[in-house]
């Protein structure tokens, strides 16, 4: 349908934005200071909302209308984003490169000044994007029907994927080498886009059919623990929820430092060139988009599921030990053809389990847990690397937190192995949709 494509195309606008502050954030970091834990504080300011924001950030979902709220983040991420092009584009002239920096050129005096803006910065969008993605998600029920939701989730990771780690990063190395500032005002259009998208989706998308603004007073603590307490009370979304904290957490220890690496170990100092590198990512995530349908079918959703934790710690392993950019291209397509799976089968299934008057809270608490650790696991990551380089050399220190994650996510397998199995989804389901027909047979 009509909002369909109005969806596809604000997340494909948005995607490709975000693409772009992949590349320009972390690449800014490292043309300021070679310090790991430094750089992992540019990360941590924009993972620390999930944190410390995203159950507010549920209660808001379920109160106000969906549509505003995800196009108002998107107008927040313009304002700012502008705001710090103008930032870089006074500093660009006074920057050295990366390359110069490895080899022993003075930070610049700026510095400190650059690396606080850029955390102020990282850390504004990632509160709007808490609520944004947030709300986003308990938006496609509403668009699309559930039995339509694999469908229609794949294709928008697709989507989402292709502009954010595909199309994005690559272009943002391009662009980073005609002006450091141009992917910032690049972005900033395109999050234009994006909310004139949202704005001009038809219907009321008022949380349980409600309409206009709520007339109680907001109970945080009551409405907050209402989420929480459905999610603990759910045996499978709460396995789903802890292992999705302990995996992200765990990626996140390397991929932060990711740009270290590709500069230092497979000795990429080109902007496009990191771009390029980590375009297998995303060539594994639409792959992965197309096919997760069909996999889960094949394979059933828990054994997919397992195959995709078993998938992603192999894969991270994997690239901490050949130093070589083809495997490790190679690897990130593995990794994200199992990345998107997992995604595919955990973000319909709770579409289809939770509530729609709880959809926003319980999808905020799940994110609490899975998304709040990516703070944790980029300071982590910081900090192991600035440790292991005094007993390492640096190479292995940038290594090290590669095989470190990827071996603890093959570890989870033994509690995946107990938590997540086919019978227990489908039990899940039947239960949800009896509840369903139990509802719509109330007298209204």
């Amino acid at each position: 349908g009509l909002n369909y494509r109005k969806l596809i195309a604000s997340a494909t606008a948005a995607n490709l934005g975000d693409g772009l502050m992949t590349v320009a954030l972390i690449w800014l970091a490292s043309a300021v200071t070679r310090d790991a834990f430094l750089i992992s504080l540019v990360g941590v300011a924009g993972r620390l909302p999930w944190l410390i924001f995203s159950l507010p950030a549920g209660v808001i979902s379920d109160r106000f209308d969906r549509r505003l709220l995800i196009g108002w983040m998107d107008v927040c991420r313009v304002v700012v984003v502008a705001a710090l092009g103008l930032v870089v584009a006074l500093h660009a002239a006074d920057l050295p490169t990366p390359e110069a920096l490895a080899a022993g050129a003075p930070e610049p005096a700026g510095g400190p000044a650059l690396i606080a803006a850029l955390c102020v910065a990282s850390l504004l969008l990632g509160c709007a994007e808490v609520v944004r993605d947030n709300t986003a998600q308990t938006l496609m029920p509403s668009v699309v029907d559930k039995s339509q939701l694999e469908r229609a989730n794949g294709r928008l990771w697709a989507a989402e994927t292709t502009m954010n780690s595909f199309v994005g990063p690559p272009l943002g190395g391009v662009l980073i080498a005609l002006a450091l500032a141009l992917p910032f005002f690049v972005n900033a259009g395109l999050l234009a886009v994006s909310a004139a998208m949202v704005f001009a989706l038809a219907g009321s998308f008022a949380p349980g059919g409600a309409t206009g603004a709520p007339r109680t007073p907001i109970d945080w603590k009551g409405e907050i623990g209402e989420g929480f307490r459905w999610l603990w009370s759910h045996r499978l979304i709460r396995s789903l929820a802890i292992l999705l904290g302990l995996l992200n957490m765990l990626s996140n220890v390397a991929f932060v430092l990711s740009v270290l690496f590709v500069q230092e170990v497979l000795h990429l100092y080109e902007g496009w060139q990191f771009g390029l590198v980590t375009t297998g990512f995303a060539a594994g995530a639409v792959i992965g988009s197309l096919i997760a349908e069909r996999v889960t079918a094949r394979l059933t959703p828990g054994t997919a599921l397992l195959v995709s934790i078993g998938g992603m710690g192999v894969s991270i392993t994997l690239m901490g030990l050949l130093p070589w950019a083809v495997p490790f291209w190679v690897l990130g397509v593995t990794s994200g053809v199992f990345v998107v799976i997992w995604n595919v089968v955990t973000v319909s299934l709770r579409q289809r389990l939770i509530p729609d008057r709880l959809l926003g809270r319980v999808n905020s608490v799940y994110r609490f847990f899975g998304w709040g650790t990516i703070a944790i696991g980029t300071v982590l990551g910081g900090v192991l690397v600035s440790i292991g380089e005094a007993f390492l050399p640096r190479e292995w220190a940038l290594r090290a937190v590669f095989l470190v994650g990827g071996l603890a996510q093959i570890a989870l397998l033994a509690y995946a192995g107990r938590r997540i199995n086919t019978a227990e989804i489908r039990a899940a389901e039947a239960l949800s949709a009896a509840e369903d027909a139990a509802r719509a047979d109330e007298p209204g």
